[in-house]
């Protein structure tokens, strides 16, 4: 499990970096008091974009509308919408079918289960899926829907010209008034700053399996201690040191967490697919499973030692 809720943190992290890069722009514009394109409510006029465009340092500015919307399928299902205008700067990579042409067409992640060919209702406009994308995911694993800017609009706004915000060709040196630079970086920090209370609840959680994990070890090797403590008497009455007595219940507790931390990694990819949140493992948490479950057993272990270094040597010979 602690593997699983590591792989759903990184998820979070690793859907941040792809969305922000999927867009392929320089620089984001967007109203001025606005934290980032990902988290706000505030809207621009879509024909700003033109003097965004005339900036110095700006080749092409083109206005995109993000927004969390619902489709109608078996089931009403969330998900992020993102309208762009086809051919421009934004180019995602699609897997399965073609690229946007015009209106009335969609790009949907692969995660919603939909066909090439197949329509789907959002916010009462019918559109049809024309290719597929992969791990377009962000706000917590929501699939994505990708569709002409005019599409989004519509779905948004009425049709008004609104955006949420600019992308860019170049980095503008500066913009008009009301509107605000942001980074590619400042912007995954924004996304990242929603997931902080989720990302903290994953981490409170690890601590506390790895607690219930050092108890359960710990008890397993107090209750073999208290079995063998013949066994330390004798070993205790015929010269072994405490030192070694220590190493042995150090040993077989570190074996035990070791055994438990294979066995979860052998079992996390299975679990990973039907693990209800996207979970991308790092490779650098299998390491970090194996340091922590040393270190685990090695105070789990404490219980044990202290009831083998307290048994008196005598008893090796009562009941002779």
């Amino acid at each position: 499990m602690t593997l699983l809720l590591s792989g759903a943190s990184s998820s979070l992290s690793n859907a941040n970096h792809r969305i922000v890069r999927l867009f392929g722009t320089d620089a984001w514009v967007v109203a001025a008091g606005s934290t980032g394109p990902f988290t706000t409510a505030s809207v621009i006029p879509a024909g700003l974009a033109n003097e965004v465009a005339v900036e110095p340092g700006v080749a092409r500015a083109e206005p995109v509308v993000l927004f969390r919307s619902t489709i109608h399928e078996k089931s009403v299902r969330d998900v992020n919408v993102v309208g762009y205008r086809p051919g421009g700067i934004m180019a995602p990579r699609v897997v399965r079918g073609r690229a946007l042409r015009g209106r009335g067409e969609t790009l949907a992640d692969s995660a919603l289960g939909l066909r090439v060919g197949e329509r789907v209702v959002a916010n009462g406009h019918r559109l049809r899926v024309v290719g597929l994308v992969s791990r377009v995911r962000f706000n917590f694993g929501v699939p994505t829907l990708l569709m002409p800017v005019e599409d989004a609009q519509a779905l948004a706004f009425a049709g008004q010209p609104l955006a949420t915000a600019f992308i860019t060709e170049g980095v503008p040196r500066t913009v008009p008034d009301g509107l605000h630079l942001v980074t590619d970086q400042q912007a995954i920090s924004d996304l990242a700053r929603v997931a902080k209370s989720g990302n903290q609840s994953i981490a409170f959680i690890n601590a506390l399996l790895w607690i219930v994990a050092a108890g359960i070890i710990g008890s397993m090797v107090y209750l073999s201690a208290l079995e063998r403590v013949r066994d330390f008497a004798v070993l205790k009455a015929t010269g072994a040191s405490s030192r070694a007595l220590l190493v042995g219940l150090a040993l077989q507790a570190v074996v035990l967490s070791f055994a438990g931390a294979i066995a979860a990694a052998v079992l996390a990819q299975p679990l990973a697919a039907s693990f209800p949140f996207p979970v991308e493992i790092p490779s650098g948490a299998y390491l970090r499973l194996l340091v922590i479950a040393v270190v685990v057993g090695t105070l789990a272990s404490v219980a044990g030692l202290r009831r083998a270094v307290g048994v008196d040597p005598a008893l090796a010979f009562s009941g002779a």
